[in-house]
Formats: structure tokens, C-alpha cells, sequence
């Protein structure tokens, strides 16, 4: 009978940390086995043509990039870059809007709310928020600190028990008058995440955080050529160190004596196993308690996504009813829709009783204004443009029992809200694909959770962790850690998990190597 094969690290799923805890490892000179399941390595960091015979690269899942540290793209020597947005946001208001970014955004505040309070407060605000991530985006590739040392190195008592203590909706309340004001600054707060303004379990925090302390700046960029330029830079980078990149092999079990482990995989009809001294694993740790045979977490504590994710690609930018704003400036940024606080305290409402909300918040970009590469030649000449739209407020539950039509009717009340908005229908808009249909494609919670494994459709997998030690015993460990001494996580679902950042697989690979 043939020996086992052995490795120091079978690293399971070919997400972004995957690959990146796959680089580290084998840079290190340590031998690595990647498992991925699907066809490609990516997870959902990947680019796709959705549209046939349509020459144009979405990014289909995931599609800007904040939480990524500069020092991995350098450590691991990739041909990866973003760009900046050059506006930051756009909401509509009755006849007008608030344009945030650039030297117009004080007047644009001025209008909409009839004076400088706002304005002034919204600039307050986010100068505290940006020292709190100049002290905190450091940490995150480093163990993990106490609570009590990050707060020191925050140095700001108010500024920690605004983001930290207390629910957000008591922050932006005291800080902004303004109902649309105040829904700009919680959007941040709900993306991925169902949870009320004023939630005691401040999840609505967590999520807020990891959205402003991005690169130190809290800036969302554009990945230059779509979020598959990164993964496969990612890919080429670790099989350049050595990794082995194995797609099409599926892990179905892994055993462990706290030292040595195996992993079985299935990859078509066969099955096999391989040996490892380290299993890292960028599945969710839902998925993780199957593979080790343990008990499946209870219902109610599963983890469940509340997002309506929508790809479309349009023949050009819908005209605005507000004649103040170009469309490539309203779509630059974020086009917020339907997020005012008011809003978006009714949809949760609405969804948590189990109802679609009435009027389904969400918001929208443009990549191909700021990276037309991603459009071939002829689609960019012709003036065609990609939007991105993300649903807030639609929890796995609403599409339980009637998917396809409860996915049909939120789709057609979330366009119909945007279209409230424009001179013209985005239906008028929309490019054509080789069947002559037209060029949308939507994904609910339950559509992640088949595609991409994601538990419930959670897009971190579960709920955020604050970024530090949640016990003192934790405290100088790398947040990957699991009940097995030589099993670690090294996916969304680790502590500083969450995002495209690449933190967990450089935390779990640096727990390995000892550093």
C-alpha cells in the first residue's frame, strides 16, 4: 500500500486568504497543498464575463477593496493595483442630492440641509473615525492585542466608547440632525450585516468599524482590471513559491490527533487522502465543524446573510432627475438609495416581522468609470458601463419558502426605487447579451450559499469579531486559532475576518511560522 503523501500545510479552500496564507507559507520554504473545490482558485474574489458573448469582466461577487494591507501585496512581490474614486458618494433628495467628495462637497451639504451644522459635523466625525484607524489597521497583522491596549492605542476615550461601547445610532444621533445625513453614515454600519442602529449586541458596530479603518484612510478602491486581478496575482505568486494549486478537489473530512492531521477530498468519482502537519482552512467555521465531524451549530445560531447582490451592464448611465449632478459623477462613488435613517430603520422592521421591506434600501457603483479595463474595446468605445448593486435588509429568511418569487419581487421593488431617482428607466439602459436578454444577474443569500459555500449566504461567514482579544488568555495569539492545536482558520470567519483583506491567511500562515 503507497505511503501517504505528507505536507507541512493542506491549506483547504482557494479563496484570496487561502492563496495568500498558501504565498507566505511556501515562500517560507514549507510545503503546501491547496484544495479548492470548484473549477478555479478565487472564492469569491473572482472576475467572470456573466453576460454571453458580452466582452466585459465583472467582479461577480466582491468588488472593492479597503481592508487590504499594503505590506502583503509588497511581501509577496504582486502585480496588483487599485485606484482611487473620485467621488465618494452620491443620494438623491427630492429634487436634489448630497455629492460627498471634492472641493464642491461643503456647498452640496449646504444645500440639502440649509446651513453649515452638518457639514462641520460630518467633517468632525470622520477626522475621529480616521485617527481610530490610523491607530487599529496597523494591529490587524499582528497578535492580537487586549481590549484594554488597543484603547490606549486609540487614546481617545470618547472615540472608543462611540465606536466601541455604545450602539452606533447613539453616535449619529447626537452628531447629525439630518435624516439623510444621518442613513449616509450607518450605511456603513449594515452592509453584510442585518442589524438595527441601535442593536445591544453592537454588531452593527463591528461592521461599521471594519468599513472606516481600511488602509489607515477607510477609502474603498477600485481593483485595477476587477477583484480577479488580485486572486490570480495571488495565484501566480504561490505557485511560483511552490504551492501546489489543486481545483476540482473537494476536502470532505479532516482527522486530527492535535499533531498530525488528514484531510480526505473527493475530486470527481475518486477520493483520496493526504497528511499534514497543519490544516489551515479558509471555509467558514460552520463548515469547518462538518469536515471535523463535530455537531452542527442550532438554528438559531446559524449565521445567516441579508444581502441582494445585482451585476448589470448598461449601454450608457441613466440620466438623473437632479440636472445638478452628471451621472459620472452620481455613479462614481456610492449611489445611495433609499438609506435615509428613517428608511432604513422601517426596512429592518419590515424584515425582521419576515416582510420585504416596501422600499429596499441599497446601494450602487460604476467600476468601469474608474476602470474601464475591465470593458473590451468596442463596449468602452460605445460608452457601456457596469453597475454594481448591493441590497441591505434582505435576510436569508425572507426567500425561504418562496425563492425565485420573493427574489423576483425584491429585485423589481429595488430597481423601481433607483428608478424614482432618473429621468429615464434603467430598463432603457441596459445592454443586451448574445440571446438578446437583458444583461442583470442577481444573487440572494441562499444563491452565496450554494455557490460559494457561504453559511446562509453570510458574506463574513458570521458575525464580525472586534479586532481584539475577546478573552486575556487570547491575548498575543493570532485570532485563527481553533480547539485543535494544528488546525486554524484562515478565512472570513477569524477573528479580523471579513472583507477582501488578506489578514486572515497572512495571520494563519504567521501562526504556523511561529512569528
Amino acid at each position: 500500500m503507497p505511503a501517504l503523501a505528507s505536507y507541512d500545510a493542506v491549506i483547504v479552500g482557494g479563496g484570496h486568504n487561502g492563496l495568500v496564507a498558501a504565498a507566505y507559507l511556501a515562500r517560507a520554504g514549507r510545503s503546501v497543498l491547496l484544495l479548492e473545490r470548484r473549477g478555479t482558485t478565487g472564492g469569491a474574489a473572482v472576475s467572470t464575463r456573466p453576460f454571453a458573448g458580452v466582452d466585459a469582466r465583472l467582479s461577480r461577487y466582491s468588488y472593492l477593496v479597503s481592508l487590504l494591507p499594503a505590506h502583503i501585496v509588497r511581501d509577496l512581490g504582486l502585480s496588483f493595483a487599485v485606484r482611487k474614486r473620485t467621488v465618494s458618494s452620491y443620494t438623491p433628495h427630492g429634487g436634489g442630492g448630497l455629492l460627498v467628495g471634492g472641493p464642491g462637497t461643503a456647498d452640496s451639504f449646504a444645500r440639502l440641509t440649509g446651513g453649515a451644522r452638518e457639514y462641520t459635523a460630518w467633517r468632525d466625525f470622520h477626522g475621529m473615525t480616521r485617527r481610530v484607524a490610523e491607530a487599529v489597521f496597523p494591529t490587524l497583522t499582528r497578535p492580537l492585542p487586549t481590549a484594554k491596549a488597543l484603547r490606549a492605542r486609540i487614546g481617545d476615550d470618547a472615540a472608543w466608547a462611540a465606536l466601541f461601547e455604545n450602539p452606533i445610532g447613539v453616535e449619529i444621533e447626537r452628531r447629525f440632525h439630518h435624516d439623510l445625513v444621518r442613513g449616509v453614515v450607518l450605511t456603513d454600519a449594515l452592509i453584510g450585516t442585518f442589524a438595527d442602529a441601535h442593536d445591544p449586541l453592537l454588531r452593527q458596530n463591528r461592521c461599521f468599524l471594519y468599513h472606516v479603518i481600511g488602509g489607515g484612510t477607510g477609502d474603498w478602491d477600485v481593483p485595477v482590471g476587477g477583484m480577479g486581478a488580485l486572486t490570480d496575482a495571488l495565484a501566480r505568486a504561490a505557485r511560483a513559491a511552490g504551492a501546489e494549486l489543486a481545483t476540482g478537489h473537494e476536502a470532505t473530512g479532516i482527522a486530527t490527533d492535535g499533531t498530525r492531521a488528514e484531510v480526505a477530498f473527493r475530486t470527481g468519482q475518486a477520493e483520496g487522502r493526504v497528511g499534514a502537519r497543519h490544516v489551515l482552512v479558509g471555509a467558514s467555521p460552520q463548515e469547518l465543524a462538518g469536515l471535523l465531524g463535530e455537531e452542527p451549530l442550532p438554528p438559531g445560531q446559524r449565521p445567516e446573510g441579508a444581502q441582494l447582490k445585482v451585476n448589470m451592464l448598461l449601454r450608457r448611465l441613466p440620466r438623473l432627475r437632479d440636472t445638478a449632478v452628471a451621472s459620472t459623477d452620481a455613479f462614481a462613488g456610492t449611489f445611495h438609495v433609499s438609506e435615509g435613517y428613517g428608511q432604513l430603520a422601517t426596512a429592518y422592521r419590515e424584515a425582521a416581522s419576515g416582510t420585504p421591506p416596501t422600499a429596499p434600501p441599497s446601494e450602487i457603483y460604476c467600476h468601469s468609470l474608474t476602470d474601464p479595463t475591465i470593458l473590451g474595446p468596442r463596449l468602452a468605445a460605445e460608452g457601456h458601463h457596469t453597475l454594481t448593486l448591493f441590497g441591505l435588509h434582505t435576510p436569508a429568511r425572507l426567500f425561504a419558502e418562496d425563492h425565485d418569487t420573493v427574489r423576483d419581487r425584491l429585485l423589481a421593488a429595488t430597481l423601481a426605487e433607483l428608478d424614482g431617482h432618473l429621468a429615464e428607466p434603467l430598463a432603457d439602459c441596459l445592454a443586451r447579451d448574445a440571446d438578446g436578454a437583458p444583461c442583470i444577474e442577481v444573487r440572494t443569500p441562499q444563491e452565496l450559499e450554494r455557490e460559494l459555500r457561504l453559511p446562509g449566504g453570510h458574506i463574513f461567514h458570521r458575525d464580525l469579531s472586534w479586532p481584539y482579544a475577546a478573552d486575556e488568555a487570547d491575548a498575543g495569539r493570532w485570532g485563527v486559532e481553533t480547539a485543535h492545536p494544528n488546525i486554524l482558520l484562515c478565512g472570513a470567519g477569524a477573528v479580523r475576518g471579513g472583507g477582501v483583506s488578506g489578514v486572515p491567511g497572512h495571520n494563519a500562515a504567521m501562526a504556523v511560522l511561529g512569528r
